[in-house]
């Protein structure tokens, strides 16, 4: 017969050892034995690691709002960039439209940003730049059958060999302007973007002088007709002054003066005169 339990309502000592041995795993469980699993719980997902990398050239990220300055104050982005030597200012507004540059770790799309150069923090291709740098101006000779680039990727002498010393060494350089590779005479080699983009920019018109040797003996004539201006297959063009220097042995050397830069510009007017 069983002995009931108290009346109030705690169970006997023997009920109440029965659940605590029921409750927890026996020693040959413990051992190894197959004793029931418990629900396990959720694992703990550490929080997430920042990282100060530069994003994917594809990966959205917050556009900076412009830093505003009082009127007068700060420089515009692209001619730090242009003073840094990163590139011309025509190009470093490439740049920024591309979203290659960064102020502060933002990224930067909108031209005419002001910033203060001894203060902000930035950044072409993830890449610091250095604002404050040694100017640097070389004029070169640039000889017949070379190449006006800094490198070319079919191996072929370009003007960067030239200079290789001074770009290995750290040194910023580019060519301001071009010329044809069978054409020699000079080059600027700079760091100096300012400079840069006023010897380049047509708003500036600077005159560049050009020698050429013509087959044949070219009249007087021809130079009127390049003053008036000729139509070429990318536009009308015309030359500043012409000059006749030489003639004979069936060929004419000829002096041409003019402030447009278009590829082989001096080789298809006097074709289009021809």
């Amino acid at each position: 017969m069983n002995k009931p339990a108290r009346r109030d309502g705690i169970p006997d000592k023997r009920k109440k050892a029965a659940r605590k041995a029921a409750a927890a795993p026996s020693k040959r469980a413990q051992a190894g034995g197959k004793a029931k699993q418990s629900k396990p719980q959720r694992k703990q997902v550490p929080p997430p690691r920042l990282s100060n990398a530069k994003p994917a050239r594809h990966q959205n990220v917050e556009q900076a709002g412009p830093t505003q300055l009082a009127p007068g104050e700060g420089v515009r982005l692209q001619k730090v960039l242009a003073k840094a030597g990163v590139a011309s200012r025509r190009a470093a507004e490439d740049m920024i439209a591309a979203g290659r540059v960064e102020v502060d770790g933002r990224i930067v799309t909108e031209q005419g940003l002001r910033i203060d150069p001894d203060t902000a923090v930035v950044r072409v291709d993830g890449t610091r730049v250095v604002v404050h740098e040694e100017l640097v101006h070389l004029a070169l000779n640039k000889p017949r059958g070379w190449q006006s680039t800094m490198s070319d990727d079919l191996g072929r002498p370009c003007v960067g060999d030239i200079v290789a010393e001074r770009v290995a060494a750290g040194q910023r350089l580019f060519h301001v302007g071009r010329l044809d590779a069978d054409t020699e005479g000079l080059l600027l080699l700079t760091n100096d973007g300012d400079l840069a983009h006023r010897l380049m920019h047509p708003s500036y018109e600077v005159a560049k002088t050009y020698l050429a040797t013509v087959s044949g003996e070219v009249t007087r004539n021809v130079g009127r007709t390049l003053k008036a201006g000729v139509e070429l297959e990318d536009g009308p063009a015309k030359v500043d002054r012409f000059q006749l220097l030489e003639v004979g042995e069936g060929r004419s050397l000829v002096r041409v003066v003019l402030h447009e830069g278009r590829k082989h510009i001096v080789r298809r007017l006097l074709e289009a005169v021809d």
